[in-house]
């Protein structure tokens, strides 16, 4: 259907939205009602804002980094840091299996967003009375609880999200308005990286954590009150299947799709890129003697890390994603291999802010190429037939597989962070011999 999409909105909104969108582009409207294709410029800045906002809320309480950092500041053991990716991903991932049906069911579903983003606010405001209130091993507990609860409702946002930007926004500008918002997203994180790089806050302590949870709270709730004023109309009703249900049917693809479950394995062992992150930043904090400077520059290497590599990955992908993961797992692996190696020579903790900002950009630059290659491995090898089934299945095993994968946390409380490295860039490497053996999508 082809509709003026700027009718209903101020002249002024529409005028910028045509100019954002192409001149005769932004009037076409593809699978969404006229009554939503009126409204689609105010949805597209609202949408915009939003997620903008959302975004810069992940990287303010990022769990890899901010909350890790924070673990090490507070006293927790270090077995608490390796269940923070663990319950950030599982947690946020877990949940969709078991609402989206129910979401579906709904004719209006952008409350749920808006409860979602209002429980994660909740959650790293709590963590910043955690910060002041609490140390050691009480401090773990309450944040990894806390973290539950935020990617429970990170969980809610997932579902909700794609499909109210399907309802309100055109097939042709859903990723433009994704790609602004990381975009905008992204330099908020530089600056936020910068100013911690620059500024002298040695004797800040604690309160620079708490500054960020404080300030991650609040971008949520008015993140939640713009996705507020979005103009969904109401949608059908039916069509909601169970993702869970879906997978349970078909978890014998594991066995009876050897290429299936071959990619399963890959994905499973290359999932040792995030689990990593924490413990990169447990080194650095502990090496620098937890100062903000490192902090700073840890944050600029993860917002560039995803802005360089994430193009390179995906030109990549499309000639071949196997290729992809092999190199990111090899990347992961010797990176981790060697640090390790550093460590044990004792010359870990003599690195400096820079080195180890250094190296954690390129286990970001492993762990997006990781990311891309599989997401686009998995489209590739699925058909229209058999891809939902296949997300259904894949998306349960590593989401219980990530829980596990919470007890390399144990493994550096009882043998050393260095150790929990090396484990895990052994795994890395695995990956990347079992994607070697992989057939090319």
């Amino acid at each position: 259907m082809t509709t003026s999409s700027s009718q209903n909105a101020p002249r002024s909104l529409a005028g910028l939205y045509e100019t954002i969108a192409g001149d005769e582009d932004a009037r076409v409207c593809k699978d969404i009602p006229e009554s939503a294709c009126n409204a689609q410029p105010v949805n597209f800045f609202l949408h915009l804002g939003s997620n903008t906002l959302s975004k810069i809320g992940d990287e303010l309480a990022s769990a890899r980094l901010v909350l890790a950092w924070l673990l090490g500041a507070l006293g927790a053991p270090a077995a608490f840091a390796g269940f923070l990716v663990p319950i950030r991903e599982s947690g946020a991932l877990m949940p969709q299996l078991f609402v989206a049906a129910a979401i579906r069911r709904r004719p209006v579903r952008k409350w749920f967003w808006v409860a979602g983003s209002v429980g994660q606010g909740v959650a790293v405001m709590l963590m910043a009375v955690t910060a002041m209130t609490l140390e050691g091993a009480a401090a773990g507990w309450a944040i990894l609880g806390l973290l539950a609860f935020f990617a429970l409702s990170r969980g809610v946002n997932s579902v909700a999200s794609k499909d109210v930007l399907g309802k309100t926004i055109a097939k042709t500008r859903r990723g433009t308005v994704m790609g602004y918002a990381a975009s905008a997203a992204g330099f908020a994180t530089l600056a936020l990286g910068l100013y911690l790089t620059l500024a002298d806050l040695q004797d800040a302590g604690i309160g620079v954590f708490v500054a960020l949870l404080v300030a991650a709270a609040g971008v949520w709730w008015l993140s939640a009150l713009v996705f507020a004023g979005l103009r969904e109309q109401p949608g059908a009703t039916e069509g909601g299947g169970n993702a869970l249900a879906e997978a349970l049917r078909s978890i014998s693809l594991l066995w009876q799709d050897r290429n299936f479950g071959h990619f399963v394995l890959t994905r499973a062992l290359l999932m040792s890129t995030a689990l990593a992150l924490p413990f990169y930043v447990l080194l650095a904090e502990s090496a620098t003697s937890g100062s903000f400077v490192t902090l700073g520059l840890m944050i600029l290497a993860t917002g560039l890390a995803s802005a360089l590599s994430a193009p390179v990955w995906g030109r990549n992908s499309d000639r071949s994603s196997r290729g992809v993961l092999i190199a990111s797992g090899l990347i992961a692996g010797a990176l981790g291999v060697g640090l390790a190696l550093l460590s044990w020579a004792g010359r870990a903790q003599t690195l400096d802010g820079w080195v180890y900002a250094a190296l954690f950009f390129v286990l970001g630059v492993s762990h997006a190429g990781v990311r891309l290659g599989r997401k686009t491995y998995l489209v590739d090898m699925a058909t229209a037939e058999t891809r939902a089934a296949f997300t259904a299945v894949s998306n349960t095993v590593i989401g219980v597989l990530l829980l596990v994968g919470g007890l390399f946390g144990l493994v550096a409380q009882l043998a050393g962070t260095e150790f929990a490295i090396f484990m895990l860039a052994l795994f890395s490497l695995a990956g990347a011999f079992s994607a070697w053996r992989m057939p090319e999508a």
